[in-house]
């Protein structure tokens, strides 16, 4: 079988897809789960968190500090109600969101980190949340995003022209000091397609020059009220929109970047994407979201680079899951997990894997991100639909691995992996050759100097041995019915 191994490249996909994972209305729900749950990795996963280290509460979580304030809107505390970033100038790299980032990496992700930061903080206190970041790799930082609204703390505190300054601030540090991560920056971009500019053109465009990434938020319906009031037809803390206006506006917004930058293209994503199931209910949620996957594919124009779903699990109804009410740890899933199920699987948003040349062992596979890895294929053989197929290791190696269209992980602890469940959905209708295709993302989640001079885009694995691959297509005795 040595003699058949190849080598492959994991590249990008026509159009990637994040997921958000947590926020202000769910908590983080561990890698493994979701990877069973949806049957692959994504390019990223977003966290979102925020740095207010000048105010009394801090490092509390605000709504947890005053858990009794007389709040009617979800960011009317003095901070805004994320998570609190735990590392920077006066904290750790032990606690949130590392610990989240490590776990993302390690199941062959790329991390969105989201910090909302007090623009007043020091130049000091952003360098070490740069160094904080060095370590894990092709990265993306989207530094108060929404930018030109007005419900964030950072808005509040200091005029548009002060928070576009700042990103640029924040921006040249980033640079300097972790030159491996991407900077997004998210503001309103096209809000009327009766105008030509963005919203705050005058204060944002320097910062439109200046970031790696352009993005908006757009949501095809949302009820801003939540938790404290019920969508119900006529009220005023909800609202709906035409899938293709949004589309239109987000296309547009691109367009004026693009202008702004003086003719030249940046990536351009969507930061946060849904349909607000309070507004249209579950079955018109999944439709809008499918609809504007269509809109996606069919355009001709190149112009889109990926979306952030929000979310995997939420306590309103903004998630693949909604949280249940009686146990956090457990979701219910909605009929959009299907729809999104079935949109991620889909060839325009999978990522692009191409076969090398032969190789034999021992093979040192690169990991530079989920845009950009190295790794192996297998050729297996099978006669028909199998009843057992797994793999087993004597390595203590992390990998990723893809069989029939699903995805595995197995941590350097895990000695066997079951593989039937790659065909639970989608059964062999008889023989087939497959392939084994295993990546090797950093098993800590973090890049080391000891990996050479590009250890902060890059990390090495090296594989010395295959794994004994197990596959039967009986049951072990026959029936005695």
């Amino acid at each position: 079988m040595n003699e058949k191994i190849r080598i492959i490249h994991m590249g990008p996909a026509k159009c990637a897809v994040d997921l958000g994972d947590g926020s202000e209305r769910g908590e983080y729900v561990n890698q493994d789960y979701i990877l069973h749950s949806l049957g692959r990795p994504h390019r990223a996963i977003s966290l979102m968190y925020c740095y207010y280290p000048l105010d009394e509460q801090w490092p509390q979580r605000i709504s947890e500090a005053m858990k009794d304030a007389d709040v009617s809107f979800a960011w009317d505390y003095p901070y805004d109600d994320y998570f609190t970033y735990k590392g920077g100038l006066e904290g750790d790299t032990k606690g949130e969101p590392f610990s989240y980032m490590r776990e993302i990496r390690a199941h062959g992700q790329d991390v969105i980190l989201t910090l909302t930061v007090d623009p007043h903080v020091s130049d000091e206190q952003l360098i070490a949340i740069a160094k904080d970041l060095r370590t894990f790799g092709r990265m993306q930082l989207r530094i108060n995003h929404e930018a030109t609204g007005n419900w964030f703390s950072f808005n509040k505190r200091c005029t548009y022209q002060e928070v576009a300054d700042f990103y640029v601030r924040f921006h040249k540090i980033i640079k300097e000091y972790s030159p491996n991560v991407k900077t997004v920056l998210c503001i309103g971009g096209i809000e009327d397609l009766k105008k030509t500019e963005i919203e705050k053109e005058s204060e944002f465009s320097e910062a439109v020059r200046a970031t790696d990434i352009w993005s908006v938020d757009k949501y095809m319906a949302l009820h801003w009220g939540w938790p404290y009031d019920v969508a119900e037809s006529g009220g005023t803390s909800h609202g709906r929109y035409a899938v293709k206006d949004i589309y239109e506006k987000t296309k547009r917004s691109y367009l004026r970047y693009k202008e702004i930058n003086g003719g030249v293209s940046k990536p351009m994503v969507m930061s946060e994407f849904n349909a607000d199931g309070d507004v249209t209910g579950p079955y018109e949620q999944a439709e809008m979201v499918k609809l504007f996957a269509d809109m996606l594919k069919n355009d001709p124009d190149e112009w889109f680079t990926g979306f952030t779903f929000y979310q995997f699990r939420d306590r309103g109804r903004l998630g693949l899951e909604i949280e249940d009410p009686n146990n956090p740890d457990v979701g219910i899933p909605q009929p959009e997990m299907q729809t999104y199920k079935e949109l991620i699987h889909d060839e325009f948003f999978y990522p692009a894997i191409t076969e090398g040349e032969e190789i034999s062992l021992p093979v040192k596979l690169r990991w530079g991100g989920s845009e950009d890895a190295e790794g192996i294929s297998i050729p297996l053989h099978f006669d028909s639909n199998p009843t057992f197929c797994e793999v087993t290791f004597e390595e203590n190696v992390n990998l990723m691995m893809e069989i029939n269209g699903k995805w595995f992980y197995k941590s350097p602890k895990a000695k066997t992996i079951d593989l039937m469940s790659a065909f639970f959905e989608k059964p062999l209708k008889g023989e087939a050759d497959l392939t084994l295709k295993l990546f090797a993302p950093p098993a800590s989640g973090e890049n080391t100097p000891e990996d050479g001079e590009d250890w902060l885009e890059n990390s090495y694995t090296v594989i010395n041995k295959l794994p004994h691959i197990r596959i039967r297509f009986k049951a072990t005795e026959p029936s005695l019915d």
